[in-house]
């Protein structure tokens, strides 16, 4: 057996992450700001001491990256496995160490009396500071070994971090935070809808009760997987604190054969010590680096009309190109027809399976409201809803086998569907080959709304065995081969909003749809608690109509365009409904957009810290020569003027002209600050030490402060 050492490093720019190997079970005692050389092996083993408590073990059981029950953790245990004999306690031990760089390892752990090989493999990216994270277990023995569960690397963390950021929420209210003390025992969370969720997003952030947006220690963690999932962060009577994040399999999901392999979806780790900003910073450039394609990065993100909430169903192709010069008229680059152009598709009850043209609606097919949109110069996308069918369509009729069931249960209903099994390679061939058909015939379309509108309560494939696993698998496989045979088409990932939202789906995918509710106040909070984690750029986000048709709420198209001009920028709405006001000021509003867009979808994202009046944030160049700061009045200040507005992540060392960019006309019943500072400059030290006093505004009216370096 080959020397192991005792301790492992992988170093990015910022971070360090130190695991002990001294007792043969890989596990993090250092995870935080960079180390130099100064510090020794023999410095980490001295303050890692611990001694013998009272009534417990001599040696407390190791903390490893993946504990288990045959080393006798107590939490939860990181593996669990069957074999139908004793493979339940297993207990992998460290026989090899690869090290090929100074950011990377894997580590290699054997059972040899249960014959399991377990690997770890650690990245840690030197341009973004974010950990990539994953397990994998092989079967080296002659049984089938099941596999009940295997999480991602449990991560131990420093004892001093008290507080724990969830995410929560429900369709139309996504990415809703909230603070939770950290408590002896397990905060534990399991998503079983089938997808990653509106409520249940698989990430968490820990940190310190001094920690803000731009000062303190964090740890933000998400787990790239678009299927069931589980979170647990786990306070030991021991004071050692953990996070552990896997995929949630169901019974017999995954049976791995000798040779097979299971690796876990993974993990990723962003630690900050200059607060949560730069965690969400460092998220953002591992994204834009890794999983956002060259061929979206490197062009302007086309600013959107969706026909959703312009018509829902009620297709018609002389109010469809009325609808596109509109659209065109207001700025739009893009026009994606939404539900409804299929057969037999008048309402939600009929016709998702049979992606062929409705000929009834479209008597010449797509073609004639295609060509009006290009000869628009609007580029053409379209919905599809692949894994979803209507009992009531041919291919249901034609292949009820075709869907995801268990025997004896009745289907549940929702939404008038059922959820086909994508684990059948008739149904994915079935699917590729009528979404490949509409691209083929027209080849103009260059981008797919993919959407996914149910949960999957029902689970089973044709074996009866439970399928999210391979389901989730099989959709990515079908949406990179539709992207293969068309490379140049982008792909949205939708569900009922911001359902599947996470680096898992994004590596086969080019946006989200952020959420269903285009309410500008609900999407100040769900775009604040996506930013934690996604970056504006892949942030769909739509002007939506005078009366939000989810909330009733009415807000003036100013507020609602300032809302949606930070992140990838769109409309949705009925533009008929559009006064000549209105009309020029949307138009204002994407020229507004479309000047700033390379700032907001590449610049780093610095929320303000929340006051309970206003959501504050902008965007500042990677070089601090220009910015974008928002201020959306929520509710009227309890005080006769509003507190100071504080910039963040300028160059206190330079000066700004600052300059009122939006709205292009604000009603004021008296002289205030906006008549004093347009074209005067100011240190950057100023604008974030002392901050600007805000004019008093009307409740739910947007501000947006340009900045440019002089």
């Amino acid at each position: 057996m080959p020397q192991l050492p005792d301790f492992v490093r992988i170093t990015s720019l910022h971070t360090t992450i130190v695991l002990d190997c001294r007792r043969r079970v890989p596990a993090v005692c250092y995870f935080g700001k960079v180390l130099s050389a100064k510090t020794s092996d023999r410095m980490l083993a001295d303050l890692l001491t611990r001694q013998e408590a009272k009534c417990a073990l001599v040696e407390e059981v190791v903390l490893g990256l993946t504990p288990t029950l045959g080393d006798g953790f107590t939490g939860n245990p990181g593996l669990n496995v069957d074999d139908g004999a004793i493979a339940w306690s297993t207990a992998p031990k460290l026989v090899a160490v690869e090290q090929p760089n100074s950011a990377e390892v894997t580590f290699i752990s054997v059972d040899e009396t249960r014959n399991i090989e377990l690997r770890h493999h650690l990245h840690l990216c030197t341009s973004s500071d974010v950990l990539s994270a994953t397990s994998t277990i092989i079967n080296l023995g002659s049984k089938p070994l099941c596999v009940d569960d295997l999480a991602a690397p449990t991560i131990a963390l420093p004892d001093h971090l008290t507080k724990i950021m969830a995410f929560e929420g429900r369709w139309s209210a996504e990415f809703q935070t909230r603070t939770i003390d950290l408590f002896l025992g397990a905060y534990a969370r399991a998503n079983r809808r089938g997808k990653t969720s509106h409520d249940n997003f698989p990430g968490v952030v820990l940190h310190t009760p001094s920690t803000s947006q731009d000062s303190g220690e964090c740890y933000g963690f998400h787990l790239a997987w678009s299927g069931n999932h589980r979170t647990r962060v786990e306070l030991l009577p021991e004071q050692r604190t953990y996070v552990q994040m896997g995929e949630l399999l169901g019974r017999r999901e995954v049976v791995l054969q000798n040779g097979e392999h299971y690796q876990s979806p993974s993990l990723h780790v962003s630690y900050s010590a200059e607060g949560l900003n730069r965690m969400s910073q460092q998220f953002h450039r591992f994204v834009r680096k890794h999983l956002l394609k060259s061929q979206v990065h490197d062009k302007p993100r086309p600013i959107h009309y969706n026909t959703w909430e312009g018509i829902y169903f009620d297709h018609n192709v002389d109010e469809l190109k009325t609808l596109a010069d509109l659209a065109a008229n207001a700025g739009a680059e893009r026009f994606v027809l939404d539900d409804g152009w299929f057969k037999g598709r008048r309402n939600d009850k009929a016709g998702l399976g049979d992606w062929t043209v409705d000929v009834n609606v479209y008597p010449n097919g797509l073609a004639p409201i295609i060509e009006h949109v290009l000869n628009k110069g609007m580029a053409f996308g379209i919905w599809f809803e692949p894994e979803m069918v209507n009992p009531d369509s041919d291919l249901y009729r034609n292949h009820p086998e075709w869907v995801l069931q268990t025997a004896g249960n009745p289907q549940i209903n929702f939404r008038h569907q059922y959820v086909l099994d994508l684990t059948r390679q008739e149904v994915c061939d079935y699917l590729f080959a009528q979404i490949d058909a509409v691209l083929n015939e027209h080849p103009q379309i260059s981008y797919i709304k993919w959407d996914m509108n149910r949960d999957i309560n029902h689970s089973g494939n044709q074996h009866g065995v439970s399928a999210i696993h391979a389901q989730t698998k099989a959709v990515y496989a079908l949406i990179q081969r539709v992207k293969d045979a068309h490379p140049t088409v982008e792909i949205e990932s939708c569900s009922s909003g911001g359902a599947r939202i996470d680096f898992g789906i994004l590596a086969h995918t080019d946006r989200f749809w952020t959420s269903d509710s285009n309410d500008a106040l609900d999407r100040l909070q769900i775009q604040r608690g996506c930013s934690y984690f996604i970056p504006p750029v892949l942030m769909g986000s739509h002007v939506g109509p005078r009366d939000c048709h989810i909330t009733g709420r009415h807000l003036p198209i100013e507020t609602r365009i300032a809302v949606a001009m930070f992140g990838h920028m769109g409309m949705e709405m009925d533009p008929r409904e559009l006064t000549p006001e209105e009309t020029e000021l949307l138009q204002a509003g994407f020229a507004l957009h479309r000047d700033n867009r390379e700032l907001i979808h590449q610049g780093e994202l610095y929320r303000i810290d929340e006051n309970g009046d206003s959501i504050d944030f902008g965007v500042v160049a990677a070089d601090k020569s220009a910015a974008l700061f928002a201020y959306n009045s929520i509710i009227e200040t309890k005080r006769t003027q509003p507190r100071k507005f504080r910039f963040s992540g300028l160059d206190p060392d330079a000066e700004y002209q600052l300059d009122l960019a939006w709205p292009p006309k604000l009603f004021e019943y008296s002289p205030s600050i906006l008549q004093v500072f347009p074209g005067q400059t100011y240190s950057g030290e100023i604008l974030m030490q002392m901050g600007m006093q805000l004019p008093v505004v009307f409740p739910q009216t947007s501000l947006i402060f340009k900045l440019q370096r002089v």
